[in-house]
């Protein structure tokens, strides 16, 4: 896990990255932003239990693309996750907030994952453990609306106005942030090079 003092705002970046793009890094820039965020997490996963592992690139070649993409020191690429044997988000956010009780954590995610939040499993667990700022997406944007988790949790949603605010306050908490967007796509990209 990348080194953090106590008392810092720090967003959580997780994906597959495979591979990562300038779509992610527009996510991160504006998570970074938007989120007054000292630190944000690039979090490089193993692999995602919901999407299938035989086209997935090796995590040190991931890391390596993720690595390549960010000149901004705020920015930490790290795969922490593989040693903890997990690959569902609940189990490694709840990992985070045990090591790091003095830190005020951010989830963060492109709007496209904001769908099909409610099929993550304990994604209850996970609005309730951080903040969550879901970063808009072409094609996803009405996703805060439409989404189970955005009706669920309806009662916590902040206004983007106020995300800066966002990693203070306790979950459940959440907001949908407006911004430039890419129509960059991982799958898009693997397509694109016959994988």
């Amino acid at each position: 896990m990348p080194r953090v003092e106590a008392g810092m705002k720090v967003g959580l970046f997780g994906g597959s990255f495979n591979p990562p793009h300038d779509g992610h890094r527009l996510v991160a820039e504006i998570a970074l932003r938007a989120l007054d965020l000292d630190q944000l997490w690039w979090m490089v996963t193993p692999g995602n239990p919901l999407k299938s592992k035989r086209v997935l690139a090796p995590l040190a070649e991931r890391i390596a693309q993720s690595e390549a993409l960010f000149p901004n020191p705020k920015i930490r690429v790290t795969a922490f996750e593989k040693t903890l044997g997990s690959n569902y988000t609940a189990q490694v956010l709840a990992h985070v907030k045990a090591r790091n009780r003095d830190v005020d954590f951010v989830w963060i995610m492109g709007a496209d994952n904001l769908r099909n939040f409610h099929l993550w499993q304990n994604w209850h667990a996970i609005a309730e453990t951080f903040p969550i700022a879901v970063i808009d997406r072409p094609g996803s944007t009405l996703s805060f609306l439409s989404s189970k988790m955005a009706r669920t949790f309806d009662f916590a949603r902040v206004d983007e106005h106020d995300a800066g605010l966002l990693a203070r306050l306790p979950a459940p908490a959440w907001t949908f942030i407006h911004g430039p967007r890419s129509t960059l796509s991982s799958t898009a990209i693997r397509t694109q090079n016959g994988k």
